[in-house]
C-alpha cells in the first residue's frame, strides 16, 4: 500500500508515518498545496496513492480544497482506481463533516487518532486484510 499523510502537526505526521509505513511506502505533505503536488507527481509517474490521510485545517491549501483538486486530478488523469482518503481531523461539527463528505473522501476520523480505528478503516476500505 503506498500512502501519503497530509498534515501540519509534526506529533499527527509522525504517528501516522511510523503506523502506515508498517504496510508500504509513506510520504507525508505539510499542508494541502504539498499534498495535491504530491498526488499529481505520483499520477504522472504512474505510481498513483491507494491511500491520502487528509488533515482538514493546514496552511495554503485546506484539506476540503486539497481533496477536491485532488479528485479532479485523478479524473483529469483516467485512472481507473482512485485513491481512498481518510480524513484525520479535530474537526467533529456538522459543517466539517458534510464537507468533507461532498468533497469525497472515504472516511473521517477525529483526531487524537486511534491506531486500532485507523486500522479497522483501513480494513472496511479494503486497503489491508
Amino acid at each position: 500500500m503506498r500512502s501519503l499523510v497530509a498534515e501540519d502537526d509534526a506529533t499527527n505526521r509522525k504517528l501516522l508515518q511510523t503506523f502506515l509505513s508498517r504496510y508500504g511506502g509513506c510520504d507525508i505533505a505539510l499542508d494541502g498545496k504539498e499534498a495535491v503536488n504530491a498526488v499529481v507527481l505520483a499520477l504522472q509517474s504512474h505510481q498513483e496513492y491507494d491511500l491520502v490521510c487528509m488533515d482538514l485545517r493546514m496552511p495554503r491549501m485546506d484539506g476540503q480544497d486539497a481533496i477536491r483538486e485532488i479528485r479532479k486530478q485523478e479524473t483529469a488523469a483516467k485512472v481507473s482506481k482512485s485513491a481512498k482518503i481518510i480524513v484525520t481531523t479535530i474537526h467533529t461539527d456538522t459543517n466539517s463533516i458534510t464537507g468533507a463528505l461532498l468533497s469525497r473522501c472515504n472516511a473521517y476520523l477525529v483526531k487524537p487518532i486511534d491506531t486500532a480505528k485507523l486500522k479497522k478503516e483501513l480494513k472496511a476500505l479494503g486497503l489491508i486484510q
